[in-house]
């Protein structure tokens, strides 16, 4: 009797990506779909880690710096690289072919105390994901920011595929982790434990899935009202979860009519409509960039001096006299005794706080170490 080989995962991918796109989705098939969905993100993250292993091809460096990075993500020649030249001190080759930009080139944006690098990056065309137009190399770079620009030129607005490339690439656009907690224990099987009502998950569901991906025993805890993709994001744990801002190039060859059209056609997102050529929407741009960062001001006072209202110190919003001394000095932590508050975040002028304070923007504060 002779064996049929077993398929390979790619072969496997294909053959669910054909069923599921043959499945209606109702009632009677949803927990069919749901493990068809886990068993293929399981898959690929399986090639994507034999991949990682594997030998390394030749890929862009790009070394950080600023306060954070943005990545501009567009198709070829929809003029990444005309704004860069206009927002930054870069010089980015610009023509009008496609596949001007052949590395990563950065630039530094700098705005109300911010230093922005922004990195023109060569075109993302589909099936980019799987390695076309130097695609995982291209990833690999956009994975590294603290946000993306997707940019769109104002006759071809298919957004989509960018989103799609970048999905599955494992890159979450303007999303938040689902709030899941999974405790994993050695006997009992998955205990299931919803704390807000459901749309479309229920406990069976949610312990084939478990299953699908190898756990047999273990205490889920979910939050939130989820779908079967964010249950496989959050059981995955390699997905990254990146602000967005959707930018229409060239809006200077259209009427507002035209442009009403496409901000309705994409009206879930955030849409800056710029002409980068003609410096039309730059500054709104970067205003938007640096909002979306959610950085704050900080004004440093030395003690016993006047602060320095001139020059503050940017940070991300959410941060701590902790994480101030560590922007400033290595040691600050180690030798830190106390530290005092003026503005919105202090009780009174001159409140003396510890480490763990949170301040907002604008506050002014002095660090007191030990000499």
């Amino acid at each position: 009797m002779r064996l049929e080989p077993m398929p390979s995962a790619e072969e496997r991918i294909k053959e669910i990506d054909e069923e599921l796109a043959k499945t209606q989705y109702n009632k009677n098939t949803q927990h069919h779909i749901g493990r068809l969905k886990a068993q293929l993100a399981r898959l690929r993250d399986a090639i994507e880690l034999r991949r990682s292993k594997g030998p390394k091809t030749a890929g862009y460096a790009v070394r950080k710096s600023g306060h954070a990075t943005v990545a501009l993500v567009g198709f070829p020649s929809v003029g990444k690289s005309t704004l860069l030249n206009k927002i930054t001190n870069a010089q980015s080759a610009v023509a009008e072919y496609k596949f001007t930009t052949l590395t990563v080139v950065p630039g530094v944006m700098e705005y109300r105390g911010a230093k922005i690098q922004i990195l023109d990056l060569p075109g993302l065309i589909k099936d980019a994901s799987k390695g076309k137009g130097r695609g995982r190399e291209v990833l690999s770079v956009v994975r590294s920011a603290d946000m993306i620009l997707l940019m769109i030129d104002v006759f071809e607005t298919n957004i989509q595929v960018l989103v799609e490339e970048l999905k599955t690439a494992n890159l979450r656009l303007n999303q938040r982790p689902p709030d899941i907690v999974v405790a994993k224990k050695n006997r009992g099987g998955i205990i299931v434990n919803f704390t807000t009502k459901q749309s479309v998950m229920d406990e069976d569901l949610v312990k084939d899935m478990m299953n699908e991906y190898g756990h047999t025993n273990a205490d889920v805890v979910i939050r939130d009202d989820i779908d079967e993709d964010q249950l496989i994001d959050y059981i995955s744990g390699n997905r990254l979860y990146i602000p967005a801002i959707a930018v229409i190039n060239k809006t200077d060859l259209v009427n507002e009519a035209y442009l009403k059209l496409i901000q309705k056609r994409l009206k879930e997102w955030k849409i800056v409509p710029i002409a980068a050529e003609k410096d039309i929407g730059l500054e709104k741009l970067r205003e938007d960039i640096y909002n979306a960062l959610k950085f704050i001001r900080i004004y440093m006072k030395p003690q016993g001096k006047d602060a320095d209202m001139v020059e503050p110190l940017v940070i991300k919003d959410g941060s701590d006299i902790g994480m101030i001394c560590d922007s400033i000095h290595r040691d600050f932590r180690k030798n830190f005794r106390y530290a005092q508050i003026w503005g919105k975040s202090a009780r009174f002028p001159g409140q003396i706080v510890g480490l763990d304070h949170m301040v907002v923007d604008q506050d002014i504060v002095t660090i007191i170490v030990k000499r």
